[in-house]
């Protein structure tokens, strides 16, 4: 399949995991590939990597999603060397946990404005440019969106926050030719998952959060996302896909 012949695509998250698989996932079938990341080696590292494999224009460019200034001149950037924006993928994100008693304001805020108001921003400097296009945005959400996730209450607070802003895109833009949907990754084995929990965690609890089986793999998702993003999908706004392997929660 060849199905982003001609297209052009943002992904930001792309240093690693599932944003690096999203890029080879887009790339694979011909879509050229700006590659966005604070952590900008990684980045590079991808492109790279996406151009060599599958023969696409890909490159990168350092982008902190939660900086408005960045995240403006990165996509004004992005589009001009792309020539054309035809999807946007949203999958930059952090994670931390702890006892929501003991949570700081300034880690909330933090998860908060990369997860949430991240996603916002790349979505609002985006919209003008794929409006042009009748293009669309998949965002992360997340199965933390769809149930409560102990011990990361900030984390699904902000994935609830996607899920609700890509469904009110979705309404608004509608009609001028723009579709947004989510993916709902659960228990999807990547770097960003190996977080410190508290000492005295509820296992009985946190597992019903994962997987029955065994854990996803980060393409597992990016293949969702590519039928989200693509003609195939043509019909589907507004909507989510989980992609968790069947959960408890």
């Amino acid at each position: 399949m060849n199905r982003f012949d001609g297209k052009a695509a943002i992904v930001t998250g792309a240093a690693r995991g599932i944003g690096a698989s999203v890029v080879d996932r887009l790339a694979s079938e011909g879509c050229a590939v700006a590659c966005l990341d604070v952590a900008l080696d990684g980045a590079e590292g991808t492109a790279a990597a996406a151009a060599e494999a599958h023969g696409v224009h890909a490159f990168a460019l350092a982008c902190d999603v939660g900086d408005e200034a960045s995240v403006k001149a990165t996509v004004a950037d992005a589009v001009d060397r792309l020539g054309r924006l035809d999807v946007l993928v949203n999958m930059a994100g952090i994670l931390s946990a702890c006892h929501s008693d003991q949570e700081t304001l300034d880690n909330w805020e933090r998860i908060i404005r990369v997860n949430l108001t991240g996603t916002f921003l790349m979505c609002r400097e985006a919209i003008p440019h794929l409006l042009e296009t009748k293009g669309n945005i998949v965002n992360a959400a997340s199965t933390s969106s769809l149930s409560g996730h102990p011990w990361f209450a900030a984390y699904g607070a902000s994935k609830g926050g996607v899920l609700m802003l890509s469904n009110s895109l979705a309404m608004e833009y509608a009609k001028r030719g723009l579709r947004v949907n989510s993916v709902a990754p659960g228990g999807i084995q990547t770097d960003m998952v190996n977080v410190d929990l508290p000492d005295d965690v509820d296992f009985d609890i946190l597992m019903r959060m994962m997987p029955i089986g065994p854990m996803g793999e980060a393409p597992m998702v990016a293949d969702a996302v590519a039928f989200l993003a693509s003609d195939d999908a043509r019909f589907v706004n507004g909507e989510y896909v989980r992609v968790d392997g069947a959960t408890l929660a």
